[in-house]
């Protein structure tokens, strides 16, 4: 990389705005990552940034403002100041949350993606700009489905996949006069050596379920839990992604990063399962009904939008991602590891969040106010 690569970084603090960065200032020694930060969470991008190694925080540095928002949010100054010298843009901006409201998601991954590729035609040594989709723009299709396909007459389980399909196509609409990678991760979980997640949605659903149950219970499977769960680890799909953004050959073209080898939602649950010491799943429930108890009180504190995750539980579905494989293969990047290698890491996050909030609500209900206070 350049002495001069500096790479601006929407979406931070997120999960995968947090790995990306990581990945950015790991991987090259002389990158600088200038991150745009919502002014409310400008004390934990902070207490993020304080977790870096010290050479590594010194080329980071964070600009106040907001991705939806008209020129980010940045004064004039700020924002000729990233058109002169970015050479790289990451846009990890977005709503992902199953529960969003329409306009909501409209707003930052719609409108979001008009902005930052304003800024992108700006730049006067841009390279690339990685836009951070998902693989379930493909909504409700069924069978295979390939890297470089977007409309086909699919229709949107939730606002998030539907917005961030139109958010592909104004993307693609400005690739003649961008440089710009799409990513889509399928649905993307804890790291992989850390198990660290930013939420309990989708997929830790399942891993709730289990982990909060009776170990005597076996519980019943969501579904006939046959179709398959593409799930992938969020330090991979950071290097990945980082990989591509600096990759000539890879501008102008969409990349599946999923699992080649998903497993399917029983053999998920089961893993889980054992890595929680419980019981594995024994029969299955109507979805329907799966729903229902999904909303369980205590669980619906820490998960959100049950419906809109078992429902991609019901889509057998398989994305291509040759092109992806053979061109990371050629970068040094190692496949997606298989949810076997890092099941445990993932289970024993969550039992470690779940005895805090438990010990924490203990010690509030043990609290007696003071009289004389």
């Amino acid at each position: 990389m350049s002495r001069d690569d500096v790479v601006f970084l929407t979406g931070y603090p997120s999960l995968v705005a947090r790995a990306v960065c990581a990945e950015l200032l790991a991987s090259d020694p002389k990158a600088r990552v200038v991150a745009l930060v919502r002014g409310k969470f400008l004390a934990d991008a902070r207490t993020s940034r304080d977790e870096l190694p010290a050479e590594r925080r010194k080329r980071l540095r964070f600009l106040e403002g907001d991705a939806a928002a008209i020129d980010l949010g940045l004064s004039g100054a700020e924002w000729k100041g990233l058109a002169r010298e970015v050479t790289r843009i990451h846009h990890c901006a977005q709503v992902t949350y199953l529960g969003v409201e329409r306009k909501t998601a409209e707003h930052l991954n719609v409108e979001g993606t008009l902005e930052i590729l304003q800024l992108a035609r700006a730049c006067e040594k841009l390279e690339c700009l990685v836009l951070h989709s998902t693989a379930h723009v493909s909504g409700n299709r069924r069978g295979t489905v390939l890297e470089d396909e977007l409309k086909a007459g699919q229709s949107f389980r939730t606002v998030v996949e539907e917005t961030k399909a139109r958010a592909e196509l104004v993307a693609r609409a400005a690739m003649d006069a961008v440089p710009i990678v799409v990513v889509r991760p399928s649905t993307i979980v804890g790291d992989s050596q850390t198990g660290e997640v930013d939420r309990f949605d989708g997929p830790y659903l399942l891993v709730l379920l289990v982990v909060t149950s009776p170990p005597e219970l076996a519980l019943p499977l969501p579904g006939r839990g046959d179709e398959p769960l593409n799930l992938v680890p969020i330090d991979w799909v950071a290097r990945a992604s980082v990989a591509l953004g600096r990759e000539p050959a890879a501008r102008g073209k969409t990349f599946h990063l999923v699992d080649p080898d998903p497993l399917s939602t029983r053999r998920v649950f089961e893993l889980v399962a054992r890595a929680g010491g419980r019981r594995g799943p024994r029969g299955s429930i109507p979805a329907n009904l799966a729903k229902a108890l999904l909303r369980a009180p205590g669980l619906d504190r820490i998960a959100k939008s049950p419906r809109a995750f078992l429902e991609t539980l019901t889509t057998p579905v398989t994305y291509d991602a040759r092109n992806t494989a053979e061109l990371l293969k050629a970068l040094g990047v190692p496949p997606c590891p298989p949810f076997e290698s890092y099941v445990d890491k993932l289970v024993e996050f969550v039992q470690e969040r779940v005895r805090q909030r438990r010990a924490s609500r203990a010690a509030a209900e043990l609290e007696v106010p003071d009289p004389l206070g």
